[in-house]
């Protein structure tokens, strides 16, 4: 992420500010800009993907700008998604690992980032329907993505993408919920996110009357005191007659098999119903 107010800039807005070619070397000189190519100018806070796609020839686009921007993202490795300019080229770069976007592409010499709902279409063009329905409910639960910019969305994109739409909420606190949420879409059986039960307290998912599902990320439930919380939780839980199943990244992400076995097998044996 780039440090507040730093970004990209180009000669010619430079020269508009009032800066003489003098004054643009003096401050290259200085550390307060760096060029990072021909008429680009980083600003000093800029982040590296920032300028690496500037150095490309565009600016951050797809997952690659969702994730700058603070939204949930799946791990995308080292590649760099870059929007392209509609009156550019890809200038390959040492170490390049970038893959280019063309679709409505930013006028020419523009250096604007892409708006939240064109990040979004293009997390659906480039990396299918789930990873956009995260991206989606990321930007809703932080305020990012306005009703015109979710019509503008239901306007552009197919029918998979608009189903997506409607069924995301803001309520997921994490990428990890919204995946849960999507692929367990349509299986019959009542579940209800971000729901307060007595002793327990807040849990991710309540799935019929008794199956509690927790998706645990890694940075909330690695340390020793959060493993001792989240076993307290677990106990009491059960003590009002609550089965916990707990999942992680790599269960949900890599294992997912897994994952519907144990919900599937709790099922079965009816734990989900309220006794009472």
């Amino acid at each position: 992420m780039c440090e507040d107010g730093a970004g990209l800039t180009t000669t010619a807005e430079l020269r508009r500010s009032g800066l003489s070619p003098s004054a643009i070397a003096a401050a290259a000189r200085a550390g307060a800009i760096s060029r990072v190519r021909r008429g680009t100018y980083a600003t000093r806070g800029a982040c590296a993907p920032v300028r690496d796609a500037a150095r490309h020839g565009g600016v951050l686009g797809c997952v690659s700008a969702a994730r700058h921007l603070g939204l949930w993202t799946l791990d995308v490795g080292a590649d760099i998604h870059v929007w392209m300019r509609a009156d550019g080229h890809r200038l390959p770069h040492d170490g390049c690992r970038c893959l280019d976007h063309w679709d409505a592409a930013p006028a020419p010499g523009r250096l604007a980032p892409a708006s939240v709902p064109r990040v979004l279409r293009q997390i659906w063009l480039c990396r299918g329907v789930e990873e956009f329905f995260v991206a989606v409910e990321s930007a809703l639960h932080l305020g990012m993505l306005t009703p015109a910019g979710r019509a503008w969305l239901r306007r552009t994109c197919g029918d998979a993408a608009r189903a997506a739409l409607d069924f995301a909420g803001p309520h997921s606190e994490s990428g990890l919920e919204s995946l849960l949420r999507w692929r367990l879409r349509g299986t019959g059986v009542s579940m209800r996110a971000q729901v307060e039960i007595t002793s327990v307290g807040r849990v991710d998912f309540l799935i019929g009357d008794r199956i509690i599902l927790e998706a645990d990320g890694a940075e909330h439930h690695a340390s020793p005191a959060a493993r001792h919380r989240d076993l307290v939780r677990d106990a009491n839980a059960a003590a009002w007659g609550y089965v916990t199943l707990r999942v992680d990244y790599a269960m949900i992400v890599h294992d997912w098999d897994t994952v519907v076995a144990a919900l599937r097998g709790l099922l079965d044996a009816g734990i989900h119903c309220d006794r009472a």
